[in-house]
């Protein structure tokens, strides 16, 4: 452990690891995210916390919708072609096996154990390095069966975006 105690207890916080998908025109994109909450009942509304520099950031500012993919633990190798960003991996597209989602066009991931789509409500600037995006749950689909203990996180990949 580091001498920053704020850092070591952000660190004990478990994250999911999901993939957050976006399409603006002809253009989608595919990352990776764990700041990822339901943050009403009704309406139903996802908040998802993106980094602003991201490809993604002006693909879900300029297309207005946006996709969250659920894998289980077992499904984790189905999420690596999301890993990297778009300026070191220019055709991370094109490696990646996915669908358009029926409602809003954005990709589901093969090997996804669910995923559900969103229309972007509002982009909170917090003042940091990443904004929060809220989207209203407007479709979801249940491709494989499992629940929180059987989800994949941070924790299972060996990875920690905190602090």
């Amino acid at each position: 452990m580091s001498d920053d105690t704020i850092s070591n207890a952000l660190k004990m916080m478990p994250y999911g690891f999901y993939t957050f998908t976006t399409k603006s025109d002809d253009d989608a994109n595919i990352m990776v995210v764990n700041w990822v909450s339901q943050m009403s009942f009704t309406p139903r509304l996802i908040a998802v916390g993106i980094q602003k520099s991201c490809y993604s950031h002006g693909l879900v500012s300029g297309g207005g919708v946006f996709g969250l993919n659920i894998f289980l633990q077992s499904d984790e190798e189905a999420l690596k072609p999301a890993l990297g960003g778009r300026a070191k991996r220019p055709d991370k597209m094109k490696e990646a096996d996915y669908r358009p989602a029926p409602q809003t066009g954005v990709p589901v991931m093969a090997g996804a154990a669910a995923y559900i789509e969103c229309k972007v409500t509002q982009i909170v600037d917090v003042g940091g390095d990443h904004d929060i995006v809220v989207g209203e749950a407007i479709n979801a689909a249940v491709l494989k069966e499992g629940g929180p203990p059987d989800v994949l996180s941070l924790t299972e990949m060996g990875w920690s975006y905190a602090g």
